[in-house]
């Protein structure tokens, strides 16, 4: 998807992801990792995954984050770059390395799983309002954001609490929730993950991370009824499929064109005006806790925590099951599942279409090894997300299926 406009906004693009990546070691095979000998280096990060697969599926893609001066550093910039994101707005720290992480070949969802992760003190963690290009941020249609981030540091959570702060030409906030407990050090994380969703416009969230972070239980309707600001709420429920929510009489600004299909923003957004007009610091001085005040002890939230927001008077309700994958690693397939209903989103398809798209890019990635895959073609996947119900219910997809006809690929039991 190509954007044009006026020749003073030449870096605009579709959709602009904030956030840490990592070197990535993988080892070469299984095992415990005080057992295993050698690994294979690659990237890994939750949103540079999705501006990876954004590229790739044909949209104008830039990452923002803080790299160290070291190897690492060089490595990640080039390798993201490769898959044709713009890194441009990528800064380099000479005093803080590059994050690593080391994982074993096990599924995640095991017990046996390791990872060990080498990113404290690194430049990522670093990232503030004062050392990151907020104009190059805020050049996009679609800002894609993390909770990933907001559990590095108080400055990374300030950061994001500018970002999501109400303003009349921001962008179109993405929000993946990405709870994570081992980053969080304190009782803060589900509290503020729930302030940072209710800011934005379009929030993923996974039925299992709801019911660690928040205690809730109950189906994606409970989701729906703590999270009722954004235009868009989507909630993966795993090889059941998701459901995403959509408000249909918003009050307006971006959630009511996330909710309405429209693109979702300005193709060419005028350049911010000054902060200070804007309510976007945090409440205090770089505290968490202080950002989330509105939610009580534990992560449970208190009625008083939704009233800033309008609920709307109805909500369609949109659900596509997931589809038949022979899986080869489960690792960054969220993160393919939101760039999937993002692009979607940014060519203005119906939302169950949207939906299909995620599990069609979220299939991609379980079906090849690494945190990154090739999406299909996007002809491809249009014709996979057109299918009727019952065909897409039949639908067979093992390794390989992306570079397949879907004539060759469409296996009935």
């Amino acid at each position: 998807m190509t954007v044009t406009g006026p020749c003073n906004a030449p870096d605009v693009v579709d959709v602009v992801a904030l956030g840490e990546s990592m070197v990535t070691f993988l080892p070469t095979r299984p095992g415990r990792l005080a057992d295993v000998p050698s690994f294979d280096r690659g990237i890994g990060g939750a949103e540079s995954n999705v501006a990876c697969v954004l590229a790739a599926a044909g949209h104008s893609a830039r990452w923002v984050s803080r790299v160290g001066t070291d190897g690492f550093g060089d490595h990640l910039t080039e390798a993201i770059g490769g898959y044709g994101v713009d890194v441009s707005a990528v800064r380099r720290d000479p005093e803080r390395p590059t994050g690593v992480y080391f994982r074993t070949a096990g599924d995640r969802a095991t017990d046996a799983h390791e990872v060990a992760y080498y990113r404290a003190g690194s430049a990522a963690s670093a990232m503030a309002v004062e050392n990151v290009d907020m104009e190059a941020v805020r050049a996009g249609r679609v800002l894609h954001l993390s909770g990933i981030t907001a559990a590095l540091s108080d400055e990374c959570f300030g950061l994001l609490w500018q970002l999501t702060a109400p303003r009349p030409d921001r962008p179109l906030i993405s929000f993946d929730v990405n709870f994570r407990p081992n980053l969080w050090h304190d009782a803060d994380g589900p509290r503020v993950l729930l302030d940072l969703a209710r800011r934005a416009d379009i929030v993923f969230v996974g039925t299992d991370e709801a019911r660690v972070a928040w205690g809730i239980t109950g189906g994606p309707e409970k989701i729906r009824e703590l999270l009722p600001e954004p235009g868009v709420l989507v909630v993966k429920e795993g090889a059941r499929g998701a459901t995403a929510f959509s408000q249909a009489q918003p009050a307006g600004g971006r959630a009511a064109k996330a909710a309405e299909g429209e693109p979702t923003v300005n193709a060419h957004p005028s350049r911010p005006a000054a902060d200070s007009a804007h309510p976007s610091s945090p409440p205090a001085a770089g505290s968490r806790a202080a950002g989330a005040a509105r939610v009580g002890a534990g992560g449970n939230p208190q009625a008083p925590g939704r009233a800033t927001h309008p609920r709307p008077t109805a909500t369609p309700v949109t659900f596509v099951p997931a589809l038949n994958v022979t899986p080869v690693a489960a690792v960054g397939a969220g993160d393919a599942f939101a760039a999937g209903f993002l692009s979607g989103t940014l060519r203005d398809l119906p939302v169950r279409d949207r939906l299909r798209h995620g599990h069609l890019m979220a299939a991609a990635t379980l079906t090849a090894p690494g945190d990154l895959a090739a999406p299909p073609a996007r002809a491809h996947a249009d014709r996979l997300a057109a299918l009727d119900d019952e065909a897409w219910g039949t639908l067979r997809l093992g390794p390989g299926w992306t570079t397949q006809q879907a004539e060759e690929e469409v296996r009935t039991p």
